[in-house]
């Protein structure tokens, strides 16, 4: 299945010379979404996770529906002050300043096999910063994947060299002219 014709390109958003990719279209479409979680729970299948960890709030959105389908749990990532018991957490650096994610304390077990979904990687940032949490609680990070990754940037490139990856679209996140 062709999911471009499923994802919104918006041009010069959230700021000129950015081009957002959109993902409300696939997930409206119950035969494109239910692809996608198919494609992506097979990957979580094969290399034999029993979490999938989503960073909000697209990983939200695309982890536990795959983590539902490959029947292993789902656990969510969240910005810090968000979640209400005892966390973990991980800051880490943005383009322009840096964030903290959290995780619940109990939320990954020692030895529990973990793979890392989200909608869109970039610069891996979130997904390396999520991979931190799950060996601080004990977990093995075993595979990264997602709807969208976005060329030249190091989510594509440095990613995949240290986790088996998946990703089901590669586009540009540079405005066409």
């Amino acid at each position: 299945m062709d999911l471009n014709k499923y994802i919104a390109v918006i041009d010069n958003y959230p700021k000129k010379g950015i081009s957002f990719k959109d993902i409300t279209p696939l997930i409206h479409n119950p035969e494109a979404f239910s692809y996608a979680v198919k494609e992506l729970s097979e990957f979580v299948k094969q290399q034999k996770a029993n979490v999938v960890v989503g960073p909000e709030a697209r990983g939200f959105i695309i982890g536990a529906p795959v983590a539902y389908d490959a029947k292993v749990s789902f656990v969510p990532v969240r910005k810090e002050g968000k979640l209400p018991r005892k966390v973990v957490k991980q800051t880490y650096q943005l383009e322009y300043g840096t964030d903290t994610i959290t995780m619940h304390e109990d939320a990954i077990k020692k030895g529990d096999r973990v793979v890392i979904i989200d909608d869109l990687i970039a610069l891996g940032g979130t997904i390396n910063a999520t991979a931190e949490l799950v060996k601080q609680l004990g977990g093995e990070v075993v595979g990264v994947c997602s709807l969208i990754t976005l060329t030249g940037l190091p989510g594509i490139t440095e990613l995949p060299k240290k986790y088996p990856f998946k990703t089901l679209l590669t586009l540009s996140d540079q405005v066409e002219e």
